[in-house]
């Protein structure tokens, strides 16, 4: 009797779920998916009904702009670039300069930068907050350098065309060209005392390959590693690096961040965390208070070391500067750093080859500082004489900050 009942539990039970399953299929068949085509016209659900009229609302004035501009603008419109133009329209208004939508042939300039090898004279720009194409930094080695172009100087004109910040992207395709080709930059210096003076320099366009890290032995038994951005390869070059110094038997390390524009979060925190101890490298929080941390582990190299730092260190060159700093890991020798402590993501629009950058998150040091626009004060303040041409080991001489550097690398080993 008991099996008997059960059995007829057990078939009531199979019936109610078929019975249930039956009718969310059907109401998700009816809500959902069916469009009833009824003499040329399909029939939808009044949800989706108000979510189309919603939409219509949302992009009727762009339609209604775009073809009164097509049909009654006196010139020929190409209407790709009409788009495209409403586009970075979007990004524009952010009034983030380093924010910005990008065409395919933008796009794939970009990540040729990226990539560390491009035709070009070496330089990295910015807009400025002043509506000026910013110099953050010239590449070391490369024509820009060679031809003294500096850290803040601003970039006015282009083979005599003028250019502001919002066309950034139009003066970069003209600073580039084919390699062994001359492009005359205009610039904008302003010195300290005030006084502001424009200059024009011919720069020969070669290939960039850029090495991001070098490094030597100086004062008989100090490392000196030069990081000259954060590529794909940085992290491994420095550990390489690191070892062969190791393997000579250094008693110290100073590590040049001097004009280092920045790069991949991931090559300086790998970086960081052979330099300092347990804890946090940098942290970073989204617009809806969102944390990400980024640790190191307790691992570290057991000598003393400093960083040299300048107007010219950016970005990824704050965070390793400022969790040394805040960890009390590195003496930060030289000047007050660029001051960029936001985060960007790039995105690819597969369809068209076109992508975005767009800041997304802010970072703070390991003591919650946030630094953009402000930058980090060094440790020991040492200010590079003006007349200086070269920085690092090949003019130690005249190279203050370096020296300063050795200084105080030579006195905590005599402590």
């Amino acid at each position: 009797m008991l099996r008997r009942e059960k059995r007829f539990i057990w078939i009531i039970s199979i019936g109610v779920l078929i019975l249930l399953l039956g009718t969310n299929l059907l109401t998700f068949f009816l809500t959902n998916i069916i469009k009833i085509e009824t003499d040329g016209k399909i029939v939808i659900s009044t949800e989706e009904y108000n979510d189309l009229l919603q939409l219509e609302q949302k992009y009727r004035k762009s339609e209604v702009l775009q073809t009164y501009i097509e049909e009654n603008y006196l010139e020929e419109i190409d209407e790709k670039k009409l788009m495209e133009g409403s586009y970075k329209g979007m990004f524009s208004i952010l009034e983030d300069p380093y924010s910005l939508y990008m065409n395919e042939d933008e796009f794939k300039d970009y990540m040729e930068h990226t990539s560390g090898s491009y035709i070009g004279i070496g330089v990295i720009i910015t807009p400025g907050e002043d509506n000026l194409i910013t110099i953050v930094s010239p590449i070391e080695g490369t024509p820009a350098e060679r031809a003294g172009l500096k850290t803040n100087d601003k970039i006015i004109k282009v083979n005599g065309q003028d250019f502001t910040a919002e066309e950034i992207n139009d003066a970069i395709k003209v600073i580039k060209g084919e390699e062994d080709t001359d492009v005359k930059i205009t610039i904008l210096r302003k010195y300290k005392s005030g006084e502001q003076k424009e200059m024009e320099v011919t720069i020969t366009r070669e290939k960039i390959r850029q090495i991001s890290v070098r490094s030597q032995i100086i004062d008989n038994n100090i490392g000196y590693i030069r990081i000259i951005s954060f590529d794909r390869q940085t992290a491994d070059d420095f550990k390489n690096q690191l070892e062969e110094l190791q393997n000579k038997k250094i008693k110290g390390l100073i590590i040049d961040l001097r004009n280092n524009p920045g790069g991949l979060l991931d090559q300086c925190t790998q970086i960081t965390d052979i330099l300092m101890g347990e804890g946090t490298i940098v942290y970073t929080e989204t617009k809806d208070k969102q944390r990400q941390y980024l640790k190191s582990d307790k691992d570290k190299i057991d000598i003393p070391v400093a960083v040299l730092i300048n107007e010219g260190s950016a970005s990824a060159s704050e965070i390793l500067a400022g969790a040394l700093k805040d960890t009390n890991s590195g003496t930060l020798v030289g000047t007050k750093t660029f001051g960029k402590g936001i985060v960007q993501t790039i995105k690819t629009y597969p369809e068209d080859g076109s992508g975005f950058k767009l800041t997304i998150s802010e970072y703070f040091t390991p003591n919650g500082l946030n630094i953009h626009g402000i930058g980090i004060e060094p440790n020991v303040y040492v200010e590079l004489p003006e007349d200086i041409e070269e920085i690092g080991v090949e003019n130690l001489e005249n190279d203050t900050q370096l020296k300063k550097a050795v200084e105080i690398i030579n006195d905590k080993n005599n402590q």
